[in-house]
């Protein structure tokens, strides 16, 4: 009999095998509601930001695991907690998550007209109107203790602060860009809300977040109109219905294929042919060699060397796009490049947070000067 029982086992052993290693790898969607705690965000007599967006936050994960029960949504905060900048973007990557959804809502002091929803993806604001945004939702840093210290010095009330994030590495921006544009077309189609289009802007709560990830401004409470609509659970509960749609169409392209595969989508148009970046990625894991794009004497920082070469998702890197040169035998990795020592002294400012021993190195007509 137990003879029997142990060949009954190793019958099934291919069986179970193979459906261990079908086992999908699980999406992971990250939901930030902005403020929180002891910062309101934007005000008005009858309502605070952060409640009404802990309200739509709560309502968008529950849509979404209605939908989706095979995705695990996670939260910033589930409560009227303060959380700073920087962690809500640490939690993510800790979470390991796949798309990153920060959402507010918008304000402008003694205006009441300005009305309508607009999605941003991170990077640099290249609109007055774009940074003014900015500027403000990372005011929240202003409330957190030994900010300057923990931002390496950083003012969010300063337009010379966000000349740094031309540089922030940025690989997935055509997702993010992508995903914006899901949810804003749903905010105009489902919510009905005016279409102030999709933007880059340079907020912090985005910057360190390694992995798609969109900040929403739903509509302005110093709107009247838009403010009552906001306040109601029938306009929180449309708000994340218009969310959660542009999740399904996001989560159709992009959802996992299966155990040990990344989260890629079917076909994504390349300029590189009809493969997906992440595709071209496993294909071409190298990171590109070093090559000055502009002549002259040329700024670069360089974060670390190596005696092998690492792939571009190397965690030695992390999370960054680096060059490298090949000199004595080692692979030396750079990221950045300026003609200015003031512009490159504040990349490499910017970096020591994650490799502490990075220098600044010159190349003169593309070769390196010693």
């Amino acid at each position: 009999m137990k003879n029997k029982l142990i060949l009954v086992l190793f019958a099934f052993l291919p069986v179970l095998f193979a459906v261990a290693g079908n086992e999908e790898k699980q999406f992971v969607v990250v939901i930030d509601p902005g403020h929180g705690g002891h910062d309101p965000g934007t005000m008005i007599p009858s309502a605070k930001e952060k409640n009404i967006v802990l309200e739509i936050s709560k309502f968008l994960g529950e849509s979404i695991l209605k939908n989706h029960p095979e995705v695990k949504v996670a939260y910033t905060r589930k409560t009227d907690d303060f959380v700073e900048l920087d962690d809500r973007a640490n939690f993510a990557n800790k979470s390991k998550a796949d798309l990153f959804i920060s959402i507010h809502v918008n304000a402008i002091k003694n205006n009441k007209k300005p009305q309508g929803a607009e999605t941003y993806a991170f990077g640099l604001a290249r609109t007055q109107e774009n940074l003014e945004v900015a500027k403000t939702e990372n005011s929240a840093i202003l409330l957190e203790e030994n900010y300057e210290e923990r931002y390496e010095g950083f003012d969010p009330n300063s337009s010379e602060s966000y000349i740094i994030f031309e540089y922030i590495q940025n690989k997935f921006q055509d997702q993010s860009i992508e995903f914006a544009s899901f949810v804003q077309n749903e905010l105009v189609k489902t919510a009905k809300r005016a279409d102030r289009g999709v933007r880059q802007s340079s907020f912090l709560v985005l910057r360190k977040a390694s992995m798609p990830r969109v900040l929403i401004e739903l509509d302005f409470l110093s709107n009247p109109n838009a403010a009552e609509y906001m306040k109601s659970k029938s306009g929180q509960q449309t708000l994340s219905r218009a969310i959660s749609n542009a999740f399904d169409k996001y989560y159709k392209k992009y959802r996992p294929q299966g155990r040990g595969s990344t989260v890629q989508p079917a076909t994504t148009q390349n300029t590189r042919g009809n493969l997906s970046e992440r595709e071209i990625s496993s294909r071409e894991p190298d990171v590109a060699d070093t090559k000055t794009t502009v002549n002259g004497t040329v700024y670069k920082v360089q974060i670390l060397a190596s005696n092998t070469r690492l792939p571009s998702n190397s965690r030695q890197l992390k999370g960054y796009k680096a060059d490298f040169y090949h000199e004595k035998g080692l692979y030396k990795y750079t990221y950045g490049e300026s003609n200015s020592m003031d512009e490159i002294s504040k990349i490499r400012k910017s970096l020591l947070k994650d490799f502490k021993d990075a220098f600044i190195i010159t190349f003169k007509d593309g070769e390196k000067v010693n």
